[in-house]
This record gives C-alpha cells, structure tokens and sequence, in this order.
C-alpha cells in the first residue's frame, strides 16, 4: 500500500502566514509523516519561486533522509535533482516519463498525475501513478470532472504500477479506494487538523498533527479489503 501526503502549506499554515513560518508547518507536518510511515511526501508548492521551492525541498529531505518517507517534487525535476530529492511527480500535460528517467539517477521516483486510461498508458516506465479526481475536492472547482470510483478501477485495472488515488479522500472511503483496486491514496486535508491543541509549541495557526492513528487505520481497512478479495 501506498500512502502520500501533498503539501498545501496555506491551508496547512494559514493563508497569510509569512514563508518563514509556513516553513516550519510544513517541517512539523513532515515530522509527524515521517513518524506514522507515510510513504511519500509530495511537494506541492506551485507558487513559490525557485529559490524557496528548493529551500522548503531541503527542509523536507532534512527531515526525511534515513526514513521510509520519501520526497518527491511536484513537476520541478531541476528542483527535485538539485536538493537531492528521492524523485519528481509530473503533472498530466508536463515533460514526458521517458525523457525525464534517461536524465535521473537509479532509484529516483518518478511519479505521474492522471485522469483518464490512455494517459496512464502513456506514462509507461512511471514508478506509480496519481489518479483523480476521484471524489468532490476542495482543492478543485465545484465543476471539475470527476473520475469516481469506476474511472479509478478502470485505470488501476489497465497498467501493471502503482494506482494511487487522490481526490476528496476521507477516513469514510478507505474500504471503497481499496475493492477498486487501487494501490493506496494521496490526501492534503485528510493530514490536517481542524484546529490546533492549546499544548502545542506550533504555531496557533499551524494545523500539523500526529498521523500514526490515521495512517494505521488505512493500513489495516486496506489490508483486510485484499485479504477478502
């Protein structure tokens, strides 16, 4: 099984925290990843320039090296190569998986965004592949297109990697996400609290919690869903 969780420092931090301490969310955030064995973090941080997206990077590969968690950035290969990142994320429309494995070393993750089956066949020598949106998301438009729990089995069904699916996930899908086939799920506010305890020394808007409960839970709810099958 595969679990990822995606950055989305404003929501994590606050819309109006300064870089400085999103950064130290984000860390935070890490942290408690790393110790509930998530398997990837993906770095989702379009907006930021070059300069802070591989400043953030280091953080996180900081945290993470000598774990089991993996950072892999979303689209900046140059970004991902350059701070030592475990791999890159592609989007749908970006620079092809061939190209982007003859210029990366041995055992650098390259991971692909999806929505349909011919675009997973056309993301052949991908180490796994996100696909959505499977379910109503905050982070899409009320009128996005979603891929539902058919068009998920679908593309988990027609390639041999990883199918990871993303999109609205929530503790109440866990059993549906895995009878479709699907290898494992990427959440960004699954990973997040609603608000943060009185005892913490985060910052008050800081939304980073412990994930061990959450992450067992998966585990489990996916385990016993491919023993029955």
């Amino acid at each position: 099984m595969t679990i990822c969780l995606v950055t989305d420092r404003r929501r994590l931090a606050g819309e109006d925290a300064p870089l400085a301490i999103a950064r130290r969310c984000l860390v935070a955030q890490a942290e408690y990843a790393v110790a509930a064995g998530i398997d990837l973090i993906q770095l989702r941080e379009h907006d930021l320039d070059a300069a802070d997206l591989a400043a953030l990077t280091r953080d996180l590969v900081a945290v993470t090296r000598g774990t089991a968690t993996r950072v892999v950035v979303n689209d900046r290969l140059d970004v991902a190569l350059a701070c030592g990142a475990d791999g890159v994320h592609l989007r749908a429309a970006s620079v092809a998986v061939e190209p982007a494995r003859r210029i990366t070393p041995a055992g650098f993750l390259i991971g692909r965004s999806v929505h349909r089956v011919d675009e997973a066949a056309d993301a052949a020598g991908a180490d796994y592949l996100i696909a959505g949106t499977v379910f109503s998301s905050r982070s899409k438009p009320a009128s996005h297109a979603l891929l539902g729990l058919d068009g998920l089995g679908e593309i988990a069904r027609s390639v041999e990697i990883p199918v990871v699916a993303i999109g609205g996930v929530d503790r109440g899908q866990f059993d549906a996400i895995a009878q479709s086939g699907a290898a494992g799920f990427a959440a960004i506010g699954l990973f997040m609290a609603v608000e943060v305890g009185p005892h913490t020394s985060r910052p008050p808007a800081c939304r980073a919690v412990p994930l061990a409960e959450i992450v067992a839970d998966a585990r489990s709810r996916f385990d016993r869903v491919q023993r029955a099958s």
